[in-house]
């Protein structure tokens, strides 16, 4: 086996058990706050630091990176998670809304950390070119979804086997392997000599600035309905924990799937490329495509047809083509930044995608607990109009950056 691809093996398999725990956590707490009686926009606002430090997270990791390696900021946010969950194993007396929020906003922290780095740490380790890179960027991401969708379900089933507080301890358990894992990587990886301040994260970069901003939209769009609005709406319809994270689990295992095949998917398309990976161009494609299960969901729900099956089955449409936009936005930022700016700019775009995701999960509570699940969906709508019109402006920026590489 290479070394490069030992390396990528181990940031996968670490990511692979991080986000397991990450999954889990998130059912837990909706599931849990709700047996409880937390009203939705109660229980989006558990979250609300998870999201809002994530964003901070992004922006000083990926210079953190810079300087230490990400070898060290992945072994950072893996015992930060472990200490998260350890602060969820208290008796439910000490489970405040304060306490729960300090909890996700350090488990929000350790998730980005550790995301940063295993998504810059690819950059570092893929040597052949875009079509390895794109290769390897679609499979870690794909395979971390399909798994995220595993610990929906591993949440909803170690409430209902371990409790609350048991479920939390076991978790922790199984994140010390990762750690350990991490411990076999080049020190220093991806660190850059030269000194960094903390304002060069943020890009200068024109290309890189109008994917972020169509990542925040994007992301807005899924977490819009899918992270309170869905699992309530199912509950309050009359399915059980069980059947809820059974679904949700299936929804996130079949996205990651799509997400590791894409570069297949696409690969007709991008045979006359000579194997590089998507552009600006299918990415504003893909991104309108999502109107298309968004607006049939909505005009079902007006003629009144049954919401339980119209939005499930729905929303598993709008999961493949999401799926696809995630895997190539999450190639095109490697692709559009220089190696030796590749953690700062990864951070960047992150805290976007974090920005994004605080924006759909308080609007989710808001919006059902307003108008309901068709209100969520209509935010959702909204946001994917809004990400498509911004992912254009990636063509003819990409088309000027051909020019001045072909005239050096």
């Amino acid at each position: 086996m290479s070394r490069p691809l030992r390396h990528y093996l181990t940031i996968t398999g670490n990511y692979w058990l991080f986000t397991l725990t990450d999954g889990a956590i998130r059912m837990l707490v909706v599931l849990h706050f709700y047996q409880l009686g937390y009203s939705p926009f109660a229980i989006a606002m558990l979250f609300l630091f998870y999201e809002f430090f994530g964003i901070v997270t992004n922006v000083v990791g990926g210079w953190l990176g810079a300087r230490v390696g990400l070898n060290r900021t992945m072994q950072l946010g893996t015992g930060l998670q472990i200490v998260a969950l350890l602060m969820l194993t208290v008796p439910d007396a000490w489970l405040t809304v304060v306490w729960v929020m300090a909890a996700q906003a350090l488990s929000g922290i350790a998730k980005d950390l550790n995301k940063m780095s295993a998504k810059a740490g690819v950059k570092m380790v893929a040597r052949e070119g875009n079509a390895q890179l794109f290769r390897w960027v679609a499979w870690i991401t794909g395979s971390k979804n399909a798994l995220k969708g595993a610990g929906f379900f591993l949440g909803s089933l170690l409430l209902a086997w371990l409790g609350f507080q048991g479920a939390m301890g076991a978790l922790a358990a199984m994140l010390v392997i990762g750690l350990g894992m991490t411990l076999t990587l080049p020190a220093g990886l991806g660190a850059i000599r030269q000194k960094t301040s903390l304002g060069q994260v943020f890009s200068r970069e024109p290309l890189i600035n109008w994917l972020a901003a169509a990542r925040v939209f994007l992301f807005a769009a899924r977490d819009v309905w899918f992270v309170v609005a869905l699992p309530v709406f199912l509950v309050s319809i009359g399915w059980d924990f069980h059947w809820v994270g059974a679904y949700l689990a299936l929804w996130v295992i079949g996205y990651g799937v799509v997400q590791s095949t894409a570069p297949r998917l696409l690969g007709g398309r991008q045979a006359a490329s000579a194997g590089q990976g998507p552009g600006g161009r299918a990415a504003a494609a893909w991104t309108f495509a999502l109107v298309i299960p968004l607006a049939a969901i909505l005009v079902a729900i007006q003629a009144g047809w049954t919401a339980g099956w119209i939005i499930t089955i729905g929303l598993a449409f709008f999961g493949v083509v999401f799926a696809i936009n995630s895997a190539m936005h999450s190639y095109l930022i490697l692709r559009y930044s220089a190696e030796d700016k590749a953690s700062m700019n990864v951070g960047f775009y992150y805290a976007a995608n974090a920005t994004g995701r605080l924006t759909g999960t308080v609007l989710s509570g808001l919006s059902y607990q307003w108008v309901g699940i068709g209100g969520s969906i209509a935010f959702a709508l909204v946001f994917v109009i809004a990400a498509g019109l911004l992912s254009l402006r990636l063509v003819p920026l990409e088309s000027r950056a051909g020019e001045v590489a072909d005239r050096t």
